[in-house]
């Protein structure tokens, strides 16, 4: 996770969530990419130079974002890139081999009573890169412990547990595992495998009517520093991902989330 991307919007605590990012980067010796993502449909008669108006305001933005931040030793490289926002960013990464995206939780929306914005949401439901949300205004520390909640432990996707082995090898962080039995569950669900439990302290097993209201269950019992889910069709955030944004009522959660792409 040596690299990270920044998507940033027009949120109030860009600020913050951007020292969040090179504090986080500076323990990880690794560098920043922050970036803004614009598309533009021109038509006939219209300004021929817009793009060029767009991306020069964007860099000043962004430039006087960075301005604000206690940068240390971290390098921190703005880009402003036009294109379709999910694919344009998937771009990114790949060029720049990153391993996380970190994520505001309202980009750009103002109302109190959402939890993801639209474009979080986008970020966090269709890219392919492992996102940690970041609440509001949070500083960042070492985190001592994680749990990590998933209703099937089945893992055949190369790399899926990759930003935990880096917490735990960077941070010495132990990783309590949450098992939540749904009616959807499999007979092999929670055969953990060695790569896993090479990883876990404990496991707790719950039987709850989704993996939410399992992590809702024992949240406080563990206490952890991050809480870990995996994106999946009938995962964590199944009936959530119906939409983009997602309102505290629904989820909320006062401690960053890392949400990995898929262990399938």
């Amino acid at each position: 996770m040596k690299n990270i991307l920044v998507p940033v919007g027009s949120s109030k605590n860009a600020v913050s969530h951007l020292q969040y990012a090179v504090d986080f980067a500076e323990a990880f010796g690794g560098k920043v990419f922050v970036v803004q993502v614009y598309n533009v449909f021109t038509k006939a008669g219209t300004m021929t130079n817009v793009n060029s108006i767009i991306e020069r305001e964007s860099l000043e933005f962004l430039n006087g974002l960075v301005s604000k931040v206690n940068t240390k030793s971290v390098d921190v490289i703005v880009k402003v890139l036009k294109g379709n926002l999910i694919d344009t960013l998937e771009l990114a990464c790949k060029a720049a081999d990153v391993g996380l995206v970190l994520v505001e939780p309202r980009t750009n929306s103002i109302k109190d009573e959402v939890y993801l914005g639209k474009t979080s949401g986008k970020i966090v439901k269709k890219m392919d890169v492992p996102a940690l949300i970041v609440p509001e205004g949070y500083v960042f520390s070492k985190p001592t412990n994680i749990l990590m909640a998933i209703k099937s432990a089945i893992i055949k996707k190369e790399n899926a547990l990759q930003p935990l082995k880096d917490f735990k090898t960077k941070f010495d962080t132990t990783i309590d595992l949450l098992l939540v039995k749904t009616p959807y569950h499999n007979e092999d669900d929670f055969n953990v495998n060695e790569e896993l439990n090479a990883l876990i302290r404990n496991t707790t097993r719950s039987v709850n009517a989704t993996t939410f209201q399992g992590v809702l269950e024992h949240f406080q019992s563990h206490n952890p520093d991050i809480l870990c889910v995996v994106r999946r069709k009938r995962g964590f955030f199944a009936k959530k991902w119906e939409k983009d944004t997602i309102l505290r009522k629904d989820f909320f959660i006062k401690t960053p989330v890392l949400v990995l792409s898929g262990l399938k």
